[in-house]
């Protein structure tokens, strides 16, 4: 078979369809630096549909605010680029879904953007189950600059990971 992805990311997409369908969960997205690759990884699958509710590209901090409620403070104070305002996309992707889990991802893919806290590589992603309680889950990820395509193909793999029923995101490189 075919695929516009690389066969890594594909194998992937693939088990957070076949574990999500087995735990009978469906999911949300909500992608900055990503572009929607998390959310075109997971439609090259057959049968995608029974998982994947929706996807959010907001890769603007307006379509952030206007589309799933981020709070101007969050992204004033914290930036685009923080744990803050991934959670709040996350919230969002929830809220004005039927999904169980959303994921979101933002970061700073390059070449230029980069600061001396946020350079280039620099990713968070959160994760947010309908129901949960408790501290926001999220990660921080550095990626080495090999590009801005490499790093967004490692973040779409994160954000695959984080995903799964068991979110595990501890076999990503360039973990804070």
């Amino acid at each position: 078979m075919t695929s516009l992805l690389p066969s890594d990311i594909t194998a992937l997409a693939s088990q957070v369809i076949e574990a999500n369908a087995a735990a009978g969960r469906t999911v949300a997205l909500a992608e900055s630096c990503t572009g929607g690759l998390v959310a075109a990884a997971l439609t090259e699958i057959a049968g995608s549909s029974a998982v994947l509710d929706r996807g959010f590209v907001t890769y603007s901090n307006e379509a952030k605010m206007e589309s799933l409620g981020v709070a101007s403070d969050i992204i004033e104070t914290f930036g685009a680029v923080s744990i803050a305002c991934v959670w709040a996309m996350a919230n969002g992707a929830l809220a004005n879904s039927d999904a169980d889990i959303a994921v979101a991802v933002s970061g700073v893919a390059g070449p230029g953007g980069g600061t001396d806290l946020k350079p280039v590589g620099t990713v968070v992603f959160a994760r947010v189950e309908r129901g949960e309680t408790g501290e926001p889950q999220g990660e921080l990820m550095r990626f080495d600059n090999d590009g801005r395509s490499a790093i967004r193909m490692e973040a779409t793999k994160c954000a695959l990971k984080m995903l799964m029923p068991d979110g595990n995101v501890s076999e990503c490189a360039g973990r804070e």
